[in-house]
């Protein structure tokens, strides 16, 4: 079985890999339960309350009313603590729920970490998950929500 460091990348049309993770609040989330309720975006960060990643999940937090609009849950996912995540949260009144990867497995599995000698840290990767659980976008850096949205409608 392949390390994540050896994993292959994912690709749009991959099935998405499962998993259950808990939000800054300690309520368990899981891929399949989410999809249960229609698409998902993750949007993997480096960490809470820096400039890029503020910037990137308070866009997120602005497009809210359009990612529900097209009934899609939105996740922010690192691997920073709960309390950590819960003050990120409220001092930027973030909309989606903040995901704890503390041993960074989801985010390895989705290809959305780099490692510098015996350092990892998240590579900043959205992924947008369609409901029947293959990916429909897959794109790192920060990726605009028009952009994001685009490849729902075009994989309808």
């Amino acid at each position: 079985m392949p390390t994540s460091s050896t994993m292959a990348k994912l690709s749009v049309g991959d099935q998405a890999p499962e998993f259950t993770l808990k939000t800054e609040k300690g309520e368990p989330v899981t891929l399949a339960g989410s999809l249960a309720k229609g698409p998902v975006v993750l949007i993997f960060y480096p960490m809470d309350n820096t400039p890029g990643c503020t910037a990137q999940l308070c866009s997120a937090r602005n497009d809210a009313p359009r990612y529900a609009e097209a009934g899609i849950s939105v996740y922010g996912v690192n691997n920073g603590g709960a309390a950590s995540h819960q003050r990120f949260s409220e001092k930027h009144n973030l909309q989606a729920p903040l995901l704890v990867d503390d041993s960074l497995k989801v985010a390895a599995a989705y290809d959305a970490v780099i490692s510098l000698g015996l350092v990892r840290f998240i590579n900043r990767t959205v992924v947008g998950v369609a409901r029947d659980g293959t990916i429909a976008f897959y794109k790192r850096g920060t990726p605009s929500t028009d952009e994001i949205l685009a490849a729902f409608t075009a994989n309808v």
